[in-house]
């Protein structure tokens, strides 16, 4: 059984614990607030490029699509997935559901390495794939807590390269998307080729575009390619602080817990000591008699 000085000293490291925990916690809720907003600010100006692009994509010609390859499928000989992934760590899941996620996808649809290549940001998704020894094309592991779009598109564009060079065939995008405080879920969205534009009803806008709606769209559509990785980083970012705050929260609830424990042990260790020396005061006195 430990010592009334063993459980004192646990008491206080628990207690400088619970202190750190709370700390990071409310740093978490700060940050998710701004990435939050980030991400609903960006996510509206995100639909409306959508529904221009959508809107010129929807009144081309049957067949047109060969002159914009972002829109033109063709067969997949290789497919690349880009996982977010966090660099710190102390997120509770949030790494581990994306991770295991991108496991099992790649495992049920890929016999060989020579069929895909994943592209990862975040330290501990580049060192989970690289353990693994899963073919990592590049990775970028100095994301900020607060994005801002100048130093994203670098990234998006060499991401995007791969596609527009035939390197791959098919661009997914996996990641967790931020639902609430305390809820995420990973999603694995088709990136490139862009087929997702008529999943919605696009209504005909009537725009004179100048100079033409096949230019238009020709620097609109890796405008929009970018965007979409650019958004996603945002909404990993506020789900990745959601899921930090939680996790604190909980280490924070754990420690107390504990502290009470060990608290309750103490009180009892100490009236046992005292109970001891009373029984030994007592049997001292009798002897004396």
């Amino acid at each position: 059984m430990p010592s009334m000085r063993d459980i004192k000293e646990k008491i206080a490291s628990t207690k400088k614990m619970s202190k750190i925990t709370k700390a990071m916690q409310m740093v978490a809720a700060a940050k998710l607030n701004r990435a939050q907003e980030s991400a609903q600010h960006y996510s509206a100006y995100a639909d409306k490029l959508r529904e221009v692009v959508a809107s010129i994509a929807s009144g081309l010609p049957k067949g047109n699509n060969s002159k914009h390859p972002m829109l033109a499928s063709r067969p997949v000989k290789k497919t690349a997935y880009l996982v977010l992934t966090e660099n710190r760590g102390l997120a509770g899941a949030y790494d581990s559901n994306v991770l295991k996620y991108t496991q099992n996808l790649i495992a049920e649809k890929h016999q060989s390495r020579s069929e895909y290549t994943v592209i990862v940001t975040g330290k501990i998704g580049l060192h989970f794939f690289e353990k693994r020894n899963y073919p990592v094309a590049f990775s970028k592991t100095d994301v900020q807590d607060e994005i801002n779009f100048d130093d994203a598109v670098g990234f998006a564009k060499q991401v995007i390269s791969l596609f527009d060079n035939k390197e791959v065939d098919e661009l997914h995008l996996i990641y967790n998307h931020f639902i609430n405080a305390i809820s995420q879920t990973v999603v694995d969205k088709q990136l490139l080729p862009l087929t997702d534009l008529s999943d919605k009803p696009v209504k005909k806008a009537n725009y004179i575009y100048e100079p033409d709606e096949d230019e238009v769209l020709q620097s609109l559509l890796p405008l929009y390619a970018e965007g979409q990785i650019y958004g996603a980083l945002l909404d990993a970012k506020a789900a990745e602080q959601a899921a930090r705050m939680t996790a604190m929260r909980s280490a924070s609830d754990n420690a107390n817990d504990i502290i009470d424990h060990l608290s309750l042990s103490y009180n009892r260790a100490r009236q046992a000591a005292i109970t001891q020396e009373i029984t030994e005061i007592v049997g001292g006195a009798a002897a004396l008699e």
